[in-house]
């Protein structure tokens, strides 16, 4: 077996994984729009709070699709559209859902431990965690910048306020999702009522213990700066635009999505499993030759001259 061997660390450019935690009420949906709009132009959110970031359509431009079920399964495939559809930034709106929501983690554990002999609530989770593992894996691995908001449980405390009085006053505690979660992301921050963003885990240094009011356009740019400093950034692949000309063209030479592929690993010498992966400098390139492979005699003449 061949020894592994330890090298130099090097910063590589990476996605953002960004939880916001808070009440309702605390402004998670309206601040992480102002992130991404901070992080990336093309915008998507998954909406499993009926449709209501919606409602701030008129502020920012990005594209929605509203859940109506709420397995991990749902969200998994939900995260692969907005990967496949190239969008720089994902929101997801809430995940606890996909613990607490119908058809749920927990409504996924009641189900297994009712089929269990005896209803082992313990032996039913052997069912139901590899599912959210594989939720957790796809957040993690999604080529995009990605921000989950979390409701928080409720609690009331009582405080004095500026002129002594006694005032009560709603705070967020834990997030309502599986225990330990928050530890996946690299930054997470607490909102409060005055969306008000406390920073309680971060890798980016700029952000340790920051104390943030309306967190926004700022903010992205401290992580965006964070993400790229000394890393290549991947090439950008081509655009949604440009894949339906490449498939126009395809069609055009009765070439099926497997002979496309097979004709853009031909060209580039490369092994894309999807024309999505094509660099965007690639294309004119990859134009050409489909274009030359459409008119064989334009590409002989063409040869023939090069060779005098």
């Amino acid at each position: 077996m061949a020894i592994k061997q330890f090298k130099k660390a090097t910063k590589q450019f990476s996605y953002l994984r960004l939880a916001l935690v808070g009440p309702a009420g605390s402004g998670k949906t309206y601040s992480s729009l102002r992130l991404a709009q901070g992080l990336g132009e093309r915008i998507a959110v998954i909406d499993s709070e009926r449709g209501s970031a919606a409602k701030y359509a008129d502020e920012f431009a990005f594209d929605i699709m509203v859940l109506d079920s709420f397995s991990p399964q749902d969200y998994m495939e939900a995260i692969q559209a907005a990967v496949d559809a190239h969008y720089d930034v994902l929101i997801i709106d809430s995940l606890s859902h996909a613990w607490m929501g119908k058809g749920g983690v927990l409504e996924m554990h009641d189900a297994a431990a009712a089929q269990e002999k005896g209803g082992n609530s313990y032996t039913a989770w052997r069912v139901v965690t590899p599912e959210h593992n594989r939720l957790v894996d796809t957040i993690l691995q999604a080529p995009l910048h990605l921000i989950a908001t979390l409701r928080s449980k409720i609690e009331y405390v009582q405080e004095k306020d500026e002129r002594g009085k006694t005032v009560i006053r709603k705070v967020g505690l834990q997030p309502i999702q599986r225990e330990g979660l928050d530890f996946e992301f690299d930054v997470v921050g607490d909102l409060d009522q005055m969306n008000r963003l406390v920073v309680t885990k971060t890798r980016c240094r700029a952000l340790a213990q920051a104390v943030i009011r309306q967190p926004g356009e700022d903010m992205a740019r401290t992580l965006k700066a964070w993400l790229t400093d000394g890393a290549p950034q991947p090439p950008q692949t081509v655009s949604e635009a440009q894949i339906k000309e490449l498939w126009h063209r395809a069609q055009q030479q009765e070439l099926g999505v497997s002979d496309l592929l097979a004709f853009l690993n031909h060209t580039l010498d490369a092994h894309y499993t999807s024309p999505r992966e094509v660099p965007a400098a690639d294309y004119p390139r990859v134009i050409a030759a489909l274009q030359a492979a459409a008119s064989p005699e334009v590409s002989q003449a063409e040869a023939v001259t090069e060779s005098v």
